[in-house]
């Protein structure tokens, strides 16, 4: 195909991937088991983060996770009977991603979690994903003990059918507009959503009560609201993939539509080259930690959080959260206000538009950028920022700080090196 040929294709293509983006509507509309509503979903099936990794290559969290998961269903009694499972491949790993889910961090979401179902109403797309545990001592972080395993029942059993009430009288929650406010809050979606949180449990409770929720059910809602100021991040990680998920598989576009990590690899999806993954080894994560740990215990990054970037938020909107550069939500990202808005402003260079649905007070209410194109990524040579957790490499011991990371240039050159073969540059 001849080049001033394949441009005008490719900017068509991402003209529309652009529309599709900022006009979708994405809805909090229920919660429910896994199994019951993930496509593809089956019994003796963990989903994992990013691209697929197998146990033998999976790191020490993830591998943490997959034991607790199986203690959690029931299919082992002791991490050594989950072991053996893995071992002798009784277990399917498959990436979250893959089913219209996500993962994060380490975690597996297994068959008898319940999800959140998200529904983009302009489009008609559904995305699920997990609830959040503890903010530290958790699944996604490796532990798999006693109180961790009790706490995922207390989740599936109590809190999340009475979200899901909730959500079903509201007649779905407005995921776009809480995220709007959230940004004109301090928020950014990724590491930093205490605006987010306030904003659902003010709109969400009234409902609770009118739902009819219990009164045990209640308290424990409420507790989480309570003691989870980041509760909110996996169904703001679902609206962004709600969103890119309407603007997937489009010919010829060269947007991402995914960014996930699990500690071993790190892949990107693009639009015009469908459901293919294009990965490199997972980065280190360089930033800050508890006190009594160092760089040596860091695993290397992962979870699907990365999608809050890749549509349009968390590192992509730090001008909208001075706080998180200057403090952060656990040991604080050491940066400065300026540092925040030079960051956002560097990402407005590599993606496709704006999203003005998603305006940036600090900017004097610029919309988002939003949109990441692989062929700009390459051409400026400025790659997506990601603000995350950092987890122990080993198993069982949780997250131990939180940093900053880039996406590998390995991904990109993939991507394009695919473009040239699929679509015939000359």
């Amino acid at each position: 195909m001849k080049m001033d040929e394949l441009k005008e294709k490719i900017n068509k293509a991402n003209e529309e991937a652009a529309r599709r983006l900022v006009e979708a509507e994405p809805y909090l509309i229920d919660t429910a088991p896994a199994i019951d509503v993930i496509p593809g979903m089956k019994e003796k099936m963990l989903l994992h983060a990013a691209p697929f990794v197998d146990w033998e290559h999976m790191c020490g969290p993830q591998k943490g996770s997959a034991i607790g998961a199986a203690l959690f269903e029931g299919w082992a009694k002791t991490p050594e009977e989950a072991i053996k499972l893995f071992e002798q491949d009784k277990i399917t790993f498959e990436p979250a991603h893959n089913h219209d889910s996500l993962a994060g961090a380490g975690m597996m979401v297994s068959p008898s979690m319940k999800v959140f179902v998200v529904e983009n109403r302009k489009h008609g797309n559904r995305v699920y994903t997990h609830s959040k545990e503890e903010t530290f001592a958790a699944l996604r972080y490796g532990r798999f003990s006693p109180d961790v395993i009790e706490k995922l029942g207390i989740l599936r059993d109590v809190i999340m059918p009475a979200l899901g009430k909730g959500f079903r009288q509201a007649g779905g929650i407005n995921l776009k507009k809480l995220v709007a406010g959230s940004l004109q809050m301090g928020d950014e979606g990724h590491n930093r959503n205490i605006a987010a949180g306030c904003l659902l449990e003010k709109e969400l409770m009234p409902h609770l009560f009118k739902a009819g929720v219990d009164r045990e059910s209640l308290e424990a809602v409420a507790i989480l609201f309570d003691h989870d100021e980041q509760w909110l991040v996996y169904p703001e990680m679902a609206f962004c993939k709600c969103i890119l998920n309407a603007a997937a598989n489009i010919e010829y576009s060269t947007l991402v539509t995914v960014m996930g990590r699990n500690g071993t690899y790190f892949g990107i999806r693009v639009s015009g080259l469908g459901d293919e993954w294009f990965s490199a080894p997972a980065p280190e994560v360089k930033g800050f930690f508890f006190p009594g740990y160092t760089q040596a215990d860091a695993n290397k990054d992962m979870g699907d959080s990365a999608i809050t970037e890749t549509g349009g938020i968390g590192a992509f909107a730090m001008a909208a959260s001075p706080a998180l550069a200057r403090f952060g939500s656990a040991v604080g990202l050491g940066g400065t206000f300026q540092d925040a808005i030079e960051m956002t402003e560097r990402m407005y260079e590599i993606t496709l538009t704006e999203n003005a649905g998603l305006p940036i007070p600090t900017l004097d209410f610029r919309g988002t950028p939003t949109g990441i194109d692989v062929l700009k990524v390459l051409e400026k040579g400025i790659y997506p920022m990601i603000n995350t957790s950092i987890a122990h490499k080993d198993w069982g011991v949780g997250q131990i700080g939180a940093g900053w990371v880039t996406a590998p240039a390995e991904c990109f050159k993939k991507a394009f090196a695919r473009m040239v073969e699929k679509w015939n540059i000359e």
